[in-house]
C-alpha cells in the first residue's frame, strides 16, 4: 500500500542545513525513537540494528530508540542497553556507520520505572517506580505482551542510585561515538512518573510540591549534562499524553512550564516535545500552549507526533518549530527526506513487524530508484 503526499515541497529550509550546538546538520528532519525490539537478549544491538539505522542516514538527526540504562530500567523485551562493554561495542558499529553516511545520531536514555514486567527484571523482581500505583498498561515481554505489575516504592536512598545510573550511561553513549544523548522524560515512564501529580504519591523531597516532583528530572539533566555538555544533550517530554496508564498532570501547563524554565539553565540543544496524545491526537481536552513552552525556551524547539509532510512546512513557515521528528513514517521510508524532497509516494508500515522479529518490517523497506525519483520530481 502507498499514499500521496498531497503538499508539493517549496525552497523551505526544512531541507537545509541548520546548526545544532557544535553539530552541523544536513536538514531539520529528525528520525524520532522507535521501539523494535530487535536487540539479542542480552541487549546487544546486532548488525540488523546497524543497517537500519545506516539506511535512514539521511535525517537530519537521528534519535535511536530507548536504551536502557541499567538491567532494571528494562520494560520491554529484545530492548538494547548502554551499561555493558558489549553493548557499548555494539553501538559504536551503529555510530560508525550513521557517521560514514554523513549523518548524526543521539542515544536515548531510558528507564521505563513501572512499565515493566518481573520477567523482564534481574532476578524475576518487581519493577520499580517513585510509588507503588500499578499502570493500566501493558508490556512485550518473551511471551508477548502482558499486564505491567504493580512496582515497589523507591527508597529515598535509592533515588541516588538512579541518577547515577544515568550518570554512568552518558559517558557510555559518548565512549560508543554518539554526537549527543536525550533524556527519554516522556511517554509515562520513570522521569514523568516522578514529575505528574496523578503518579507521584510521595512524601519526601521528591513529593507533593511541584519542586519536589521536578527535583528527580533535574538531578538526572544535571547529571548528564554534566558529562556530555548541555550543547549535546537533548530531552523529551509529554505534557498532556496519558500513555503508559500515566494520567495528565492535574496542571500541566504550570509544572511543565517550570520544568522548561527550569531546564534553561543547563543550556541543553533542545526539548523534543509531543504534541498531543502519543501515536494519538494532536489536540487534547482544555488545550495546551506548546507554543508557550517552545517562546519559554532558549534552545532548540524539536515538535513531534502526527506531523506529515505539510505540517511540517507550515511550522517552518510559521515559525513553530525548529526541528520536526517523524516516526511511524520513518518505519517504511529510510530515505524520507528525498521522498519528502521530491514529493515521491510513501511506503506504508507493517504493524504485525513492529516488535520483535528479523530484517522483514525492519530493513527490508525500499528506498526510491533514480527512475521513481526522477518520476516523482516531474
Amino acid at each position: 500500500m502507498e499514499h500521496r503526499i498531497e503538499t508539493t515541497p517549496t525552497l523551505s529550509d526544512l531541507f537545509r542545513p541548520v546548526q545544532l550546538g557544535p553539530l552541523q546538520l544536513a536538514n531539520r528532519i529528525v528520525m524520532a525513537p522507535l521501539t523494535r525490539s530487535r536487540a539479542g537478549a542480552d541487549g546487544v544491538p546486532g548488525s540488523l540494528i546497524v543497517e537500519h539505522y545506516a539506511q535512514r542516514a539521511s535525517a537530519g538527526l537521528i534519535i535511536t530508540e530507548g536504551v536502557n540504562i541499567s538491567p532494571q530500567a528494562r520494560g520491554y523485551a529484545f530492548t538494547p542497553g548502554i551499561y555493558d562493554d558489549a553493548q557499548v561495542d555494539g553501538w559504536q558499529r551503529v555510530t560508525e556507520a550513521v557517521h560514514a553516511r554523513g549523518g548524526h545520531i543521539f542515544a536515548q536514555l531510558w528507564h521505563v520505572g513501572r512499565v515493566s514486567h518481573p520477567s523482564l527484571q534481574p532476578g524475576g523482581v518487581l519493577p520499580l517506580a517513585p510509588s507503588a500505583i500499578r499502570p493500566e498498561a501493558t508490556v512485550y515481554t518473551p511471551k508477548g505482551f502482558q499486564p505491567c505489575s504493580t512496582p515497589v516504592a523507591l527508597t529515598t536512598a535509592q533515588i541516588p542510585q538512579v541518577v547515577e545510573q544515568y550518570r554512568r550511561a552518558a559517558p557510555n553513549a559518548l565512549a560508543a561515538g554518539f554526537d549527543g544523548v536525550e533524556i527519554h522524560a516522556a511517554n509515562g515512564y520513570l522521569i514523568e512518573q516522578f514529575l505528574r501529580d496523578s503518579t507521584n504519591r510521595r512524601t519526601d523531597a521528591y513529593g507533593g510540591s511541584l519542586e519536589n516532583r521536578a527535583r528527580f528530572l533535574l538531578e538526572v539533566v544535571d547529571a548528564v549534562a554534566g558529562v556530555c555538555g548541555g550543547e549535546r544533550t537533548g530531552i523529551r517530554l509529554s505534557p498532556v499524553s496519558p500513555v503508559n496508564g500515566a494520567a495528565p498532570d492535574s496542571d500541566p501547563a504550570t509544572t511543565y512550564g517550570y520544568v522548561v524554565a527550569q531546564l534553561n539553565a543547563f543550556g541543553l540543544a533542545y526539548i523534543h516535545v509531543i504534541e498531543g496524545i502519543t501515536q494519538g491526537p494532536r489536540d487534547v481536552e482544555g488545550g495546551f500552549d506548546f507554543e508557550k513552552l517552545r517562546r519559554s525556551f532558549k534552545g532548540f524547539y524539536m515538535a513531534n507526533n502526527g506531523y506529515d509532510l505539510a505540517l511540517a512546512l507550515e511550522a517552518r513557515r510559521a515559525d513553530l518549530a525548529d526541528l520536526i521528528s517523524f516516526g511511524r513514517l520513518y518505519i517504511a521510508n529510510p530515505d524520507l527526506v528525498e521522498r519528502f524532497r521530491c514529493g515521491a509516494r510513501l511506503n506504508v508500515p507493517d504493524r504485525a513487524t513492529f516488535f520483535g522479529g528479523g530484517a522483514a518490517g525492519y530493513t527490508d523497506y525500499p528506498a526510491l530508484t533514480p527512475l521513481e525519483r526522477d518520476a516523482a520530481w516531474h
